[in-house]
């Protein structure tokens, strides 16, 4: 673990991040949905914020340096940035789809898929944890700090990359907890 100062902008910074962001993806599922009855949209968003608000709380106690990283959003490679774009027309069509499918009918995914993919929205969200706790420089974007080691414990002596497996865990299983069988293709 690093050390550095858990600074009023820091937090600042993620009081508006949840603030903001949380509300944003709440309003991309349900708005489309074209109803407040939309009760997968609902429990997914309650399965998000609760391992959100637990690794938020983790990170200001334990080690505010992996915070301020994760923090840090902008890729400085121009590909990446690409990538990055294409990706998050991906990320709003994989979350807004699922409440247009509800609005109108598409699918008819049982309530125990939805609840069994809420499962695993949180066990993908529970690894992604899990990484952070033992993965002290963990970026947001690639970097590598002078002071920094690999690691081979933990979830990493299962996978090589478990960020990556426990976010790909997290967005494949995201349609069905929220009801949709045509938003699988763009997770």
């Amino acid at each position: 673990m690093n050390t550095t100062s858990l600074s009023p902008k820091l937090l600042i910074g993620v009081a508006l991040r949840i603030g903001l962001g949380f509300p944003f993806i709440a309003l991309i599922i349900l708005l489309p949905a074209g109803t407040w009855q939309y009760w997968q949209g609902w429990m997914y968003l309650g399965t998000l914020l609760l391992p959100m608000l637990g690794s938020t709380v983790y990170m200001i106690k334990n080690d505010p340096a992996l915070l301020a990283r994760r923090m840090r959003m902008r890729e400085k490679e121009s590909a990446q940035q690409k990538i990055i774009g294409v990706l998050a027309i991906y990320f709003l069509l994989a979350f807004t789809l699922p409440g247009l499918d509800v609005r109108w009918g598409w699918s008819h995914v049982p309530p125990w898929v939805s609840i069994l993919a809420d499962g695993l929205v949180f066990a993908g969200y529970m690894i992604t944890f899990w990484v952070l706790t033992v993965n002290s420089y963990l970026s947001r974007t690639v970097e590598v700090e002078p002071e920094q080691k690999v690691v081979s414990t933990g979830p990493y002596a299962l996978v090589r990359h478990p960020m990556y497996f426990g976010v790909a865990l997290l967005y494949i299983a995201s349609p069905l907890a929220l009801g949709s069988y045509w938003a699988v293709f763009p997770a």
